[in-house]
């Protein structure tokens, strides 16, 4: 090869930290590269790639989101706990951590927080200083994420004080049971409970479901049941990069595999968490895995997620058969973002853009 060619591979691997991919290989030439790969894929079938370094997006990303999406992994990625209390260790470390930001969290946006049980079910009520004069008689009802095991209590509330925040509407939180202690089904026979309690005190043409990763899968498998219960539906709905499919299905389970920097692969705690709570039973039931589910009937629906995602086939394929069932649905998908870091940081832009464009797709499809 050429002195100057490697010159040029060189330098190509200086700015790797703002282009958009760099491949590895420095001692081969792009021609060479486009041989090789080209053998290697001549084959109908799995695809080979050559090992690459992907560095932060385009300037068109807003600082606060450059700085998560260039993070490293988080310390507990592969967390493995062997026993209920490994587990609860790890659990309560992490409310910790989320909920000494929510003081200031309410502050900022302007919102109260109350405790209540609905239904038996302890719940917080989000409620905007000022709600607009549209949103009185709304009400949205937030189904939190954490893989079904993270984010109890206040730890659940910082997604439910952004979209009450930034969207102006009073938010019900549910603070569903979860593992170790209670697995499937708890968790939606405690936000069911809630659903079907709610419906008889508002309208639900006034309502939506909204809630990410495990509260988008759970937002999706409520429409799920609600249909099989022969209940009252919400107006619409917003499962955030739902964990649509719990196993390990999906291009981007694959892709986006140590890409992510939130989940980073589904063999680290995140599949653990997944056969913890499903406790045995079959992770294709539509209720745990709600694309094997039928989505005719279902409310008009807002996704979001990130080219980095590992979830993002969970959401494309989500949103697909939505489509296909004749739904409308509409589909954000951030340049750059792992897995729901559009919620990360309230300062961040690309938050209040994700949670204005929910909150005004609700409006459109919620009765005054």
């Amino acid at each position: 090869m050429r002195r100057s060619h490697l010159a040029i591979v060189s330098i190509g691997l200086a700015w790797a930290v703002t282009a958009t991919a760099t491949y590895a290989q420095t001692t081969t030439s792009y021609d060479e590269l486009a041989k090789s790969e080209a053998a290697a894929n001549a084959e109908n079938g799995k695809r080979v790639a050559p090992q690459k370094t992907i560095g932060n997006p385009t300037d068109e990303v807003s600082p606060a989101m450059q700085a998560m999406i260039g993070a490293p992994y988080p310390p507990h990625f592969n967390a493995d706990p062997k026993t209920p209390a490994e587990w609860k260790e790890l659990i309560d470390r992490r409310a910790k951590l989320a909920i000494s930001g929510i003081p200031a969290m309410k502050e900022k946006l302007g919102v109260k927080v109350e405790e209540t049980k609905i239904a038996g079910v302890h719940c917080f009520v989000v409620t905007p200083n000022k709600i607009p004069s549209d949103n009185r008689r709304r009400l949205l009802v937030h189904v939190h994420g954490g893989g079904y095991v993270f984010g109890p209590g206040e730890a659940a509330l910082p997604e439910a004080i952004m979209m009450a925040g930034f969207g102006g509407f009073k938010v019900i939180s549910v603070d569903y049971r979860m593992p170790p202690d209670f697995p499937y089904p708890a968790a939606m026979d405690d936000t069911m409970a809630v659903w079907k309690a709610l419906t008889k005190t508002n309208d639900h043409r006034r309502m939506a479901i909204f809630g990410t990763s495990t509260g988008g899968a759970m937002t999706l498998a409520m429409v799920l049941r609600a249909k099989d219960e022969k209940l009252p539906r919400p107006a619409a709905i917003a499962p955030g990069t739902p964990w649509a499919d719990i196993d390990k299905i999906g291009d981007s389970y694959a892709d986006n595999e140590w890409v992510d920097n939130v989940l980073v692969t589904w063999d680290g705690w995140l599949g653990r968490a997944a056969k913890l709570y499903a406790n045995g039973t079959d992770l294709k039931t539509p209720y745990l895995s709600p694309i094997y589910g039928d989505f005719k009937g279902f409310p008009p629906t807002i996704l979001t997620s990130g080219t980095r995602d590992l979830f993002l086939s969970n959401t494309v394929r989500t949103h697909r058969k939505l489509r296909r069932a004749g739904v409308i649905a509409d589909l954000n998908v951030y340049e750059g973002q792992s897995h729901a870091q559009y919620q990360f940081n309230v300062d961040a832009p690309e938050t209040k853009e994700a949670f204005t464009d929910i909150a005004k797709f609700f409006d459109k499809y919620l009765e005054e």
